[in-house]
């Protein structure tokens, strides 16, 4: 079996030590880079196609909001874990519209970054408790009240699902085996009916109202069950 490969982005290099010495024990990981700063995170991400990115926002150069959307851009299956001190809610909102489906906080436990990375390894959203209370608190003011939950079709819902999860339209597409422009068409109608206008706030809507469920490290599944968790679990409508 590979090992599932890590690329660690943080500009000090005392912190970079021993996050890399942290991952690199945990049994079938493997850090595969390091990088210095946003740009070279970049780079670094394109050269080693690494399975998870950890990546801190304020870096040199080029700041880690701007390194993710370039590099989501480019590949949108690219999982990032933001690991910082920042948990304003602009910049989490700016990741999570690039794709961004990670977050916790430098102040946390070593075993909350632990869960984290096994939760993004089986492609499941997971944020640190302050950072989900932001998002919960945000969702509550949404104008998408409960009216609108019923007024998605299972397969918009679906859709949104893997939408909300970071897959691509492309991937989207495939899974449910469905044309790509069909995928976008679902997209648009759901935007349309919720009164959003962004990724970011149809990933709120998905949090908001349990078609996803995003984990806080201290409330994740138990690790020896955690390999069994399939990428997405379909809510009844």
């Amino acid at each position: 079996m590979n090992a599932f490969r890590i690329l660690v982005a943080d500009d000090h290099p005392i912190f970079r030590l021993g996050l890399c010495s942290l991952l690199g024990s945990h049994i079938g990981w493997e850090v595969c880079g390091e990088a210095a700063d946003g740009q070279d995170a970049v780079e670094k991400c394109m050269q080693l196609k690494p399975d998870l990115l950890i990546l801190d926002i304020c870096m040199p150069k080029l700041n880690g909001v701007d390194a993710a959307q370039q590099i989501l851009k480019d590949n949108p299956g690219q999982r990032i874990l933001i690991l910082t001190d920042i948990d304003s809610e602009k910049v989490i909102r700016d990741c999570l519209q690039a794709g961004v489906r990670g977050w916790v906080l430098k102040s946390d436990g070593t075993g909350d970054l632990t869960t984290a990375v096994e939760a993004l390894q089986q492609h499941t959203c997971i944020f640190s408790l302050r950072v989900s209370e932001l998002l919960l608190g945000h969702s509550k003011q949404s104008s998408a009240g409960p009216a609108e939950v019923s007024q998605l079709t299972r397969r918009e819902r679906e859709v949104l699902q893997f939408l909300a999860l970071g897959r691509r339209c492309k991937e989207v597409a495939v899974v449910l085996n469905i044309s790509v422009k069909t995928v976008e068409t679902h997209r648009s109608n759901m935007m349309f009916k919720l009164k959003v206008h962004s990724i970011a706030q149809l990933v709120l809507y998905a949090v908001r109202n349990e078609i996803i469920h995003v984990q806080s490290p201290d409330a994740a599944v138990d690790p020896a069950r955690r390999n069994s968790l399939p990428d997405v679990t379909l809510q009844s409508p």
